[in-house]
Formats: structure tokens, C-alpha cells, sequence
């Protein structure tokens, strides 16, 4: 019988972290400053610095405080995009976020997993993508791979590990379409 061993884990195998360590230092440092504190910076500021970082973003972003994004270079937010208090954008991979994009409070986008068939426990991370009009509800959680459709809302609390279409509303664990949203 399989048995996991951590002893067996390479973190340096199957994810790319896209930066040196220095600049991923200076970003840390940076993201405690502008976007992990409760002092409500002007969304200005945290878009020139998410740029310095090589994040692509648009035009009248707002993001609340306590937003803590990890590497922003693999990260592209839409015009008029929204992005709640303590979102979590864990984003071992690109995350694409669309416009007029709403991620509600303490949402968590989850790019990075672990194979839990691997007795290694290799990584298995996939991109996220959420397209124009989408709304991802307070306490979701994103996983790896998942594409959010034009217009699809996931409804409060709901765990997200599949792809959802366009122009629905989504709801539960595992999350699902229930309606049409227009």
C-alpha cells in the first residue's frame, strides 16, 4: 500500500515561482504596507505598486484592505473590478480576473494544490480565469483550473473546483448552476 512521505517533496519541482527571491522579498514587504493592513490606501497607490510588480491591471480597480495577493506578476484584474476585504489570491499560477468583476469578502482564489495520489505530494496547480461580469461571493473558495463564466455569480460560501458557464447563478458544494442570472 501507497503511503504519503513529505520527506519525498521538492518545492522547486512543478511550480515556478516567475521572480528571484529578492524581488519576492521586496513584494512581501510591500504587500504588508499596502494591502495587508487595515490603513485604507488609495486604490492609486496599490495599483501603481501591483504595476511596479508586473501586475496588468485596468481602470478604477478597487481593492479594500487586507487583500493579500501573492505574486502579482501573474496577476491581470479588468476595468471597474472590485476585490473585498481579505481576499486571498493565491496565485502559484495566472489568475485572470475580467471587468466589472465583483470577488467579495474573504473570497479565496487557489491556484496551488497538492496531489494527493502522489506519495510525494507534488503540486498540481492550474490557472483561474474569471470573465467580464462575474461575481464570486463572500467565503468562496476558487480551485485550480477553474474558469468562471461571463456574467456567472457563485452564490455565498460556495466551493468552486469546476468550471462554471456564463450567465448563471451558481450555488453550493460542489458548486453548481441552479438559474439563469439575465
Amino acid at each position: 500500500m501507497k503511503h504519503t512521505q513529505l520527506d519525498l517533496f521538492d518545492s522547486r519541482k512543478g511550480l515556478d515561482r516567475g521572480k528571484l527571491k529578492i524581488i519576492e522579498m521586496i513584494w512581501y514587504f510591500s504587500k504588508r504596507v499596502f494591502f495587508l493592513t487595515s490603513f485604507p490606501w488609495p486604490n492609486t497607490i496599490q495599483l501603481t505598486v501591483l504595476k511596479v510588480f508586473g501586475a496588468k491591471v485596468g481602470r478604477k480597480i478597487n481593492i479594500k484592505p487586507r487583500v493579500n495577493i501573492h505574486l502579482p506578476w501573474k496577476l491581470e484584474i479588468g476595468d471597474h473590478t472590485w476585490i473585498g476585504e481579505e481576499v486571498f489570491i493565491l496565485n502559484f499560477e495566472p489568475v485572470t480576473i475580467g471587468s466589472n468583476v465583483c470577488i467579495s469578502q474573504r473570497a479565496f482564489l487557489c491556484t496551488g494544490n497538492h496531489d494527493y495520489r502522489a506519495e510525494d505530494f507534488a503540486f498540481r496547480n492550474a490557472p483561474i480565469s474569471i470573465a467580464d461580469g462575474g461575481w464570486i461571493g463572500a467565503q468562496c473558495f476558487v480551485g485550480p483550473g477553474v474558469n468562471i463564466g461571463r456574467e456567472t455569480v457563485a452564490t455565498a460560501g460556495s466551493v468552486i473546483n469546476q468550471s462554471l458557464p456564463e450567465n448563471k447563478i451558481c450555488t453550493g458544494n460542489p458548486c453548481i448552476p441552479i438559474k439563469d442570472r439575465w
